[in-house]
């Protein structure tokens, strides 16, 4: 792991004692963990970054954003601060290469954003711990037409390293899991890999079928407090346990209609029936592919638990 990811780590799971804050603007404050020297965000700049944001609760920690878990670093345009001590104005104390970690005010966060205050806090407070990656700055005078050109032009060229790194990881990131699991799978010709651990009756589902079932859905990374780093689940638990929980959501099993999902999805349904349970580690090109979709990035390998309850 990278040294400037290590501290950011350090600082979101509360390591750096609270009295080293410096006060800032309105209820803001901040110490900064690292500083290259360079020119300053101002407003207008685009700036490419990765963060971290948790809330104290009664239970622990809750982290609400963490690009690391994601593996995807935030783009951020830089605008008139909302109010002081908000997050622009935080940024603007750093430059390219800089770290730092905030306290934010909640309540003002809410009413500024038009967001509901996260439930649950603690205190009135939001940390961010962040890393700023690359600073696209605006000059003065630029035409406002100029730079949204270069922006695009930016954005385009940092996703294209992000789609490279992850088609090149991909192999790689699928080895480590198996091994870090001890797991003992079985191929498809397709590529698709698989545990069956309970083979459920005869029956298989079509592609018009519409199947019942319980998943977990989770990346082949853990995230950075050890969790497994789930994305979407039909279990009630695993969803709070990944701070991934919403209460609109529909937890128990879900009707699906076979068709309609990913190839490895369907494949490692139809190896198993109803009553089976199966373990299916799915490749980008049996999944998302090279765009992605949602929380899944381009060339993302994905882990799917799946418990079969009934074919219609």
């Amino acid at each position: 792991m990278k040294k400037g990811v290590i501290i950011l780590l350090a600082a979101a799971l509360g390591l750096s004692a609270c009295n080293r804050f410096e006060k800032g603007e309105g209820d803001m404050t901040y110490k900064i963990y690292n500083s290259e020297g360079k020119a300053k965000i101002q407003e207008g700049d685009f700036v490419k970054l990765n963060g971290i944001q948790i809330i104290e609760t009664k239970g622990g920690d809750s982290t609400l954003v963490n690009t690391y878990d994601n593996e995807r670093p935030a783009f951020f345009p830089i605008g008139k601060s909302m109010f002081k001590g908000d997050l622009a104005s935080a940024l603007k104390l750093l430059g390219e290469g800089d770290s730092a970690v905030f306290k934010l005010n909640l309540d003002s966060m809410a009413k500024y954003s038009g967001q509901p205050k996260p439930t649950g806090a603690k205190d009135n407070f939001s940390t961010f711990t962040i890393k700023i990656e690359k600073v696209l700055h605006k000059a003065a005078n630029e035409a406002d037409s100029t730079f949204e050109k270069k922006k695009r032009s930016f954005f385009e060229e940092e996703y294209k390293v992000l789609i490279a790194k992850n088609k090149a990881n991909e192999a790689s990131k699928i080895s480590k899991y198996i091994a870090d699991n001890s797991l003992k799978t079985q191929t498809t010709a397709s590529g698709l890999q698989y545990i069956i651990e309970a083979p459920g009756n005869a029956q298989r589902a079509t592609l018009t079928d519409t199947i019942m079932v319980d998943y977990t859905g989770q990346f082949t990374n853990k995230k950075a407090d050890g969790k497994i780093n789930v994305f979407d689940t039909s279990d009630a638990k695993i969803a709070k346990d990944a701070g991934i929980y919403s209460p609109m959501a529909q937890y128990s099993a879900r009707p699906l209609v076979l068709g309609q999902l990913a190839p490895g999805f369907i494949e490692g349904v139809q190896l198993i029936g109803v009553g089976g349970k199966i373990k299916i580690i799915i490749p980008s090109k049996l999944g998302y592919g090279e765009n992605g979709g949602g929380p899944i990035n381009p060339f993302t390998p994905l882990v799917f638990d799946i418990s079969l309850k009934s074919i219609k």
